[in-house]
């Protein structure tokens, strides 16, 4: 009940979410897919969380993490921060508070201070889902921000069409095979044809702000 509480509303929130159910099921999901961040409960059947962090932290893999558990006794927050995660909420929790907590997160990943993203005269709020350009504020849709986010977190790299999908959708969606493509060309045409450069073959890219 608490996981798809959980999934459901983090998903109004505009992240996309994958959902295991035990601990050898996560770690197969870590090796096979690429994650920005593990929602990881401690109480896993099969493998406990904290076994399952500790794998993952002796394999390198620097994906961050954020503990939740029902455990509050001090011994398990220092077991589990001690054990490589980033973050500990303990249940029950509100689901406004994970949300902050998980953009504090990302955004820590990403290296920005700010909790706005801000590139040239565009600027993104991931907490509120605003977008304005040159100071008016532009309507987008749930995954033309999620694509607009995903591209803005990261100036300069070249994203390809299987790392935009994996962006905006989870295991359970259906994708379209040219939906990167309509949603590109959406953002071209609210915020510049300039804006998201095709890479020839590769994929696309916004180019960093001079």
């Amino acid at each position: 009940m608490i996981g798809e509480s959980v999934r459901k509303g983090l998903r109004q929130d505009g992240f996309i979410i994958d959902w295991v159910q035990d601990g050898r099921s996560a770690e197969s999901a870590l090796e096979c897919g690429t994650y920005d961040l593990l929602l990881l409960d401690l109480g896993l059947p099969r493998k406990s969380g904290l076994e399952v962090l500790k794998s993952l932290r002796q394999r390198r893999n620097p994906i961050p993490v954020l503990i939740l558990t029902a455990r509050d006794a001090v011994t398990d927050r220092v077991a589990g921060l001690d054990a490589g995660a980033d973050d500990y909420l303990v249940k029950p929790f509100d689901l406004e508070e994970l949300a902050a907590r998980i953009r504090a997160l990302l955004r820590r990943q990403s290296g920005r201070a700010d909790s706005i993203i801000r590139h040239g005269d565009l600027t993104l709020n991931p907490a509120t889902h605003e977008v304005h350009l040159q100071g008016a504020p532009v309507m987008l849709s749930a995954r033309e921000f999620s694509l607009l986010e995903a591209f803005l977190d990261r100036p300069g790299a070249v994203l390809s069409r299987m790392q935009l999908e994996e962006k905006l959708y989870g295991w359970d969606d259906e994708i379209e095979s040219n939906t990167v493509e309509v949603y590109i060309h959406a953002l071209r045409k609210k915020l510049g044809a300039s804006l998201i450069k095709n890479v020839r073959g590769v994929g696309y890219m916004i180019p960093k702000a001079s």
